[in-house]
């Protein structure tokens, strides 16, 4: 992985066998960025999507492994336990543009992943909430 700063942004060349969360993960802590959004895309040999099923209070997840595009991640950056907490969706299309999509576990890389963190100068936190079952965004 690669990055550097631009303006108020940061740019991301995450590289073959490298791991987009962790990735990001890393960047935040090296440089304390505790809101933010994220956007980008590449190519993933192995992916994570999930799905959180509202009835069960639980994430579903679905593991594909093979060619794929990640033709859009989508996420924010908060903070939980005092630790950079990423929520980040994706959609990824196979050879035959069947695409797919959902909360973004993890994705290993294949080739590479171009990615855009853009820090707010501010911070939010999460909370979890018994009776959604999720980690929320806390004002």
């Amino acid at each position: 992985m690669d990055y550097r700063k631009t303006g108020d942004a940061y740019m991301v060349r995450v590289d073959r066998g490298e791991e987009v969360i962790e990735s990001i993960t890393s960047i935040c802590k090296k440089e304390n960025i505790r809101l933010g959004s994220i956007s980008g895309l590449g190519a993933a040999g192995k992916v994570k999507l999930g799905l959180f099923k509202t009835k069960d209070k639980k994430f579903v997840s679905t593991d594909f492994e093979g060619d794929y595009e990640m033709s859009s991640i989508i996420g924010n950056i908060t903070v939980m336990n005092d630790e950079p907490y990423l929520h980040v969706h994706a959609t990824i299309a196979d050879e035959k543009q069947n695409v797919f999509g959902g909360h973004l576990s993890s994705a290993v890389i294949s080739a590479t992943a171009e990615l855009f963190i853009t820090p707010y100068n501010s911070s939010a936190r999460r909370e979890f909430s018994e009776e959604i079952g999720l980690n929320l965004l806390k004002f």
